[in-house]
């Protein structure tokens, strides 16, 4: 039996996106921005997008931007408003278990001189918000938090982030990284109180290399990537038409019968739960509950090293990962989880177990009595 658990790091791309996606590489292969038919029939094809994603945010079309996945949106979203904004203030905020895709353009941006204040969180990885309140101040131009935590799955107050930002600095931008959270909790920015949203297609069982994000139309906001001016100039190159149509699938695919999906992840989630806690020396990082996102189980196995577990379980055909995808292969430790003053030895045998809807309570059975057989016999192997 083949497991995918990594679900996390990427998804498997759903017949109907492909579909798509290839009926435009074979057929409307166009330019959106030629003049002629096969522009044309192209352009409607982001038109669409546009229009349908709006939609499911309950936002304006104009407001929906394409990019070339998280990361971009991302940096569009921090650097560009920093960028625009910085005669307003120079001051930044976020937290201290962001993705990579956030810290790193925050790191830059305090390379040009701006100051940025990284937010501690608690034991369980929520942000504090007593924090944010005294960080918040006049200068503040920009707070931008997850909406779920990649390696542990928990699950950020927004709207009480949101509610803080506009009482004590109106001015503030106030950026949400989705990308974990879009298809298992549904986001309405306007209500929410969200200014940028970023999005990626292959957390949701679309293309890799397409995403998007949302930015409000009051945003004051400057381009990352120049050139043609397309996207009104928000964002030159030519338009990933194939790209953005297999987006616009996935994402109305993971809005069909929502409810449901969202509890069957839960199910599976709280079955695998179940069975590690079953098993001595099983620590379950973050909440253990459905206060944490449906589809992420950070776990950690006394006296097992992650990357020896890792491929032990790949063995047997069972695919997690130790930790974020984007950290798994750099010796440094994770920093959500030292961030939450998990301890060493905890650190170091972390593996994350991440689902769809596509998985099976088969398959969680399969891995949990792969587990209660390979653990035993690799902590006699740990190393005194």
């Amino acid at each position: 039996m083949e497991v995918y658990f990594d679900n996390s790091a990427t998804t498997r791309c759903h017949p109907k996106v492909r579909e798509i996606m290839n009926k435009l590489y074979d057929e409307d292969y166009g330019n959106p921005s030629s003049l002629h038919m096969m522009g044309v029939r192209a352009e409607v094809y982001l038109k669409e997008a546009r229009k349908s994603l709006a939609t499911l945010l309950k936002v304006n079309e104009k407001e929906i931007f394409f990019t070339s996945g998280g990361t971009e949106s991302n940096n569009l979203a921090i650097i560009g408003t920093a960028m625009a904004n910085k005669r307003s203030g120079n001051h930044l905020i976020t937290t201290s278990i962001e993705h990579a895709a956030v810290l790193e353009p925050m790191k830059f941006l305090e390379e040009q001189g701006f100051r940025v204040t990284y937010l501690p969180v608690d034991e369980k990885g929520v942000v504090d918000l007593e924090a944010l309140a005294n960080a918040l101040c006049g200068e503040t131009i920009l707070v931008s938090v997850m909406a779920v935590n990649n390696e542990i799955g928990t699950v950020e107050p927004l709207e009480e982030i949101a509610r803080l930002i506009k009482e004590k600095c109106p001015q503030a931008y106030f950026h949400v990284d989705a990308i974990q959270g879009f298809g298992k909790f549904k986001f309405y920015p306007k209500r929410m109180g969200i200014d940028m949203l970023s999005v990626s297609g292959h957390k949701i069982n679309g293309p890799k290399g397409v995403g998007f994000i949302y930015i409000n139309e009051k945003v004051k906001i400057k381009p990352l990537i120049l050139g043609g001016g397309q996207q009104k100039g928000m964002r030159s190159g030519t338009d990933n038409v194939p790209g953005v149509a297999g987006l616009k699938c996935a994402a109305e695919l993971a809005y069909e019968n929502f409810e449901e999906k969202q509890t069957y992840l839960y199910s599976l989630r709280n079955r695998m739960i179940a069975g590690l806690k079953e098993m001595d020396g099983v620590t379950v990082n973050g909440y253990d509950d459905d206060t944490a996102a449906p589809h992420i189980i950070s776990v950690s196995f006394q006296n097992v090293r992650s990357e020896v577990l890792l491929h032990a379980l790949e063995e047997k055909g069972i695919y997690v990962s130790a930790g974020s995808a984007c950290s798994s292969n750099k010796p440094a430790p994770s920093r959500t989880l030292t961030n939450i003053h998990a301890p060493k030895e905890i650190i170091e045998s972390t593996v994350r177990i991440s689902f769809a809807s596509i998985n099976t309570a088969e398959e969680v059975d399969y891995c949990l009595e792969t587990l209660k057989e390979l653990v035993p016999v690799l902590q006699k192997y740990v190393r005194k």
